[in-house]
């Protein structure tokens, strides 16, 4: 699948703040054919960060996916990156 059709926009809701903040997580709605893979090779070239674990789960007609970052990448600084700070 195409990187750049697999991340579609990120989350920005009151849980996706507070799993940035106590978790190390980053929450992104994601294309519905997108594999775990997929998800973690578009994380990791994008941001240059190291994905340790992707959680994923279709609600509302979507997918969203829940991704753990190594704790040497703050979910925090990655997120002012694409503007949700």
């Amino acid at each position: 699948m195409d990187k750049q059709k697999v991340l579609i926009y990120p989350l920005m809701g009151e849980k996706a703040t507070s799993l940035r903040e106590n978790e190390n997580k980053l929450c992104f709605v994601v294309d519905k054919n997108s594999t775990k893979q997929d998800i973690k090779k578009s994380i990791e070239s994008d941001y240059n960060v190291k994905v340790l674990d992707i959680n994923t789960v279709i609600s509302q007609g979507k997918k969203k996916a829940y991704i753990r970052l190594d704790s040497k990448y703050p979910a925090e600084e990655i997120a002012s990156k694409f503007g949700v700070l």
